[in-house]
């Protein structure tokens, strides 16, 4: 093997996701001579078939719905829709991004290598071998990322026609008039909700008792009269089976009956990418797909280490950055703070927005808190109603002994966007006595957040 052909480094990231290029960035700022590996687009699933477009996908369509109620601004317009335009700009902004992964890695002189990674047996970490070469490092870190769950015996297999993954439902020629969404997480109804606002006709089945199962109880029940009401059909205690392709549609059971479809999506959770790299024979510990770690993402294996979705859930991107950034900071020395899951916020960019961070109500108790809940409508707060967003709640949760906020739970106009404070807040370890105190500004819909800390002591102004 020539020299060029075997090449050695301080650390070797594998995927170039949100968790893999934060890591490879973060390892180069603290001087360490870095590798990425990708077998793919740079960005990872995420910024080329995930987060990134699919949210430039509910952009078209928030504005689309906004257009048919145009009247209610004193507006008028024409509402319509180009399909073909609208997947075009969002593979157009997924491009840009990966671009921008690419100027970064330059940036932070990172060195790039396009291949599926496959590991072997070394001191001090494995060896990484990649088209053909040979890379040694004193840390390995992966970050593959996961896939879209499926389950064959069941007919729940994509075949790219008319049952799709996640990535299909990204690009779809034509919009499908009658469209079944099996599994009411984040990814289940954020595309129920795109294809519910062009105009498909959408039934979302979901196993357990209530959609957004993650999600606290009161909000998932708030969420599911929103998407009736929108004309979604929605059916919970509901399994799926008997899937069959037949040409341009596909019928399934329901509950024992059969319906037929134009196009089924599959958003029945994911599955870690730890195939065909050798961690079997390295004798890695994997658990239902994914790799088992310690805090600071290391795995059984000497200097190799796992981040992001390959991992412990929650399956989010921000996690895997923030995994990534941890776990190279303790490689360098450094004496980071191990990651807290009940701190780490989660968000679905449906109609309407739905975003929460730390324990719902029923696990605040389960716990063993004593606690206070406090509410505050959107239909309270002047903002929301001058954005003619007058539905949704911002729900606190706290321990009433010691004021701790153990959860805050939100459904409604731009949500996501305000669950930061209530994160930068549990970061602190802010009680409700700084949030009282804290000023809002006036006229926001980020008011609510202060009207709902207040409302848990009894001290509402607005309701």
């Amino acid at each position: 093997m020539s020299a060029k052909e075997n090449q050695s480094f301080d650390v070797v990231v594998v995927g170039s996701g949100p968790g893999g290029y934060v890591t490879a960035i973060r390892a180069s700022q603290l001087g360490f001579k870095t590798a990425i590996i990708e077998k793919d687009a740079l960005g990872g699933v995420c910024l080329n078939w995930g987060c990134i477009p699919t949210k430039a996908l509910l952009r078209s369509a928030e504005v689309f719905e906004n257009m048919q109620h145009a009247s209610n601004y004193g507006l008028s317009a024409t509402p319509g829709f180009d399909l073909e335009a609208i997947v075009k700009r969002s593979r157009g902004i997924a491009n840009q991004l990966s671009s921008g992964i690419k100027f970064l890695m330059k940036k932070h002189k990172v060195t790039v290598f396009e291949g599926f990674a496959k590991l072997e047996a070394g001191k001090p970490a494995p060896r990484v071998i990649v088209d053909g070469k040979t890379l040694t490092a004193n840390h390995v870190i992966l970050a593959t990322g996961a896939r879209a769950r499926t389950i064959p015996a069941a007919g729940l297999e994509p075949d790219g026609k008319t049952i799709w993954t996640a990535k299909e439902a990204m690009i779809p020629q034509e919009m499908p008039k009658r469209l079944l969404v099996i599994g009411s997480g984040a990814i289940g109804m954020e595309f129920a909700s795109f294809y519910n606002a062009f105009g498909s006709d959408v039934t979302v089945v979901e196993m357990v008792d209530r959609i957004l199962p993650a999600e606290d109880a009161e909000i998932s029940t708030m969420a599911e009269k929103a998407f009736k009401k929108k004309g979604m059909r929605i059916l919970t205690n509901t399994q799926v089976g008997n899937v069959k392709p037949g040409g341009s549609t596909v019928s399934a059971e329901i509950a024992g009956k059969a319906e037929t479809f134009d196009r089924i999506i599959l958003a029945i959770g994911i599955v870690g990418n730890v195939e065909d790299m050798g961690l079997e024979k390295l004798g890695v510990k994997i658990d239902r797909t994914h790799i088992t770690v310690d805090e600071y993402s290391r795995s059984n294996v000497e200097g190799l280490y796992a981040i992001g979705d390959v991992t412990t859930p929650p399956w989010l991107a921000h996690k895997a950055s923030h995994e990534g950034v941890i776990c190279i900071e303790k490689i360098a020395g450094e004496n980071p703070h191990p990651l807290d899951a009940n701190k780490i916020p989660g968000c679905t960019y449906c109609q309407p927005q739905i975003a929460s961070v730390g324990l719902t109500e029923a696990q605040a108790k389960e716990a063993g808190h004593k606690i206070r809940v406090g509410r505050f409508p959107f239909i309270g707060n002047g903002k929301a109603i001058a954005l003619g967003e007058p539905e949704g709640l911002i729900k606190t949760i706290f321990d009433e002994k010691t004021g701790e906020l153990l959860g805050a739970h939100m459904i409604g106009a731009e949500v996501t966007e305000l669950i930061q404070g209530y994160t930068v807040a549990q970061t602190l370890e802010t009680t409700e006595k700084e949030l009282m105190e804290t000023v809002f500004p006036h006229p926001t819909l980020s008011e609510m957040m202060h009207e709902s800390v207040l409302d848990a002591y009894g001290r509402a102004l607005h309701i």
